[in-house]
């Protein structure tokens, strides 16, 4: 069994070629990429959306599954869409 998946062992690659390189301040990179973060996860935007029926009592069942509330659950399914993380099942 492989110790690494295949983004590890890329990423591996890309170190061993010295495609890395140091940031000159790199305390300043790690606040603005910590206030990327902050407002990638800030929850500040309220919607309202009509859905059929069935999708919303299959959404419900399937949050209920996953252990977390049903609007957490669209959330977070709206985030995975829009990041590029949401596949197709095929």
């Amino acid at each position: 069994m492989d110790k690494f998946d295949s983004y590890e062992k890329d990423i591996l690659k890309s170190y061993e070629k010295d495609e890395w390189v140091s940031v000159d301040n790199p305390e300043e990179k790690k606040e603005e990429y910590a206030q990327y973060a902050k407002s990638t996860f800030l929850k500040n935007k309220r919607i309202n959306i009509r859905i059929s029926e069935k999708d919303f009592i299959d959404i419900k069942q399937r949050s209920l599954e996953e252990g977390l509330p049903y609007q957490t659950l669209i959330s977070s399914i709206i985030h995975k869409y829009v990041s590029g993380k949401l596949t197709e099942k095929r």
